[in-house]
């Protein structure tokens, strides 16, 4: 999932969200946004998961929506999606070349449809997306798919969107802690950074055994590392 570059309507901008499944290559959603905000993105992210199913896991850069700073790596948004079960996978930063599938379907969508026109306002560009969506799913051959189309291949996923989030629960045993108002948690005497997208949530913690330190869990994500000195000090 990522965001195209925005380009200029006649009445603002257009930020285009889209995601693209990994293996069939096929576009799951193409929608225009006005900005590239939590708050407009996750009504979309819901109707495309309503209609295609929810995935185990989601590749997605280091900038806004997904994430903000390196002590900030989640943001509300991502934690919803940890809370719908589906796997958050941020890729190294300053390597967009991990998200080549993502890069190439920007490339073709700037070539044959973006930068072809003069647009009137985000109506105008979703009505053209969805256009050029059906024909880039169902029509046109792609070479990576010894020129099948990725309707061929795509499967929608079995799991589908919930009609409520399910409750942040642990394995009976497991050792907890809330995270405060400021992204910390504290633990032996300590106060540790998590992120404060997970305020007011528990977090596991998991003991990394030889090597020492602590894992912190959000579900079945792993969020942070904490690497304690001998003197209590996150190192």
């Amino acid at each position: 999932m990522d965001f195209k570059g925005w380009f200029k309507t006649l009445e603002g901008t257009c930020h285009p969200l889209t995601v693209l499944d990994d293996h069939a290559r096929f576009n799951l959603c193409l929608d225009a946004l006005p900005n590239e905000e939590g708050e407009s993105v996750r009504p979309r992210l819901e109707a495309t998961f309503r209609r295609f199913g929810l995935p185990d896991a989601i590749l997605l850069d280091n900038g806004a929506p997904w994430g903000s700073d390196p002590d900030h790596v989640h943001t509300p948004l991502t934690v919803w999606l940890m809370r719908l079960g589906v796997k958050v996978i941020h890729i190294r930063p300053y390597h967009p070349q991990t998200q080549g599938k993502e890069e190439r379907f920007h490339r073709t969508l700037k070539e044959e449809l973006i930068g072809t026109r003069q647009w009137r306002n985000l109506a105008h560009c979703q009505e053209e997306f969805n256009r050029w969506r059906g024909v880039y799913n169902q029509v046109r051959p792609h070479e990576a798919l010894d020129y099948a189309v990725p309707a061929d291949r795509y499967l929608p996923s079995l799991r589908r969107f919930p009609k409520e989030l399910p409750p942040v629960e642990y394995l009976e045993g497991a050792v907890t802690r809330k995270v405060q108002q400021d992204g910390r948690i504290s633990f032996r005497g300590g106060s540790y950074l998590v992120g404060k997208a997970f305020r007011g949530y528990p977090v596991q913690l998991v003991e990394n055994g030889d090597q020492g330190g602590l894992t912190v869990m959000f579900m079945r994500n792993k969020i942070t590392k904490i690497c304690i000195d001998d003197a209590g000090r996150n190192v």
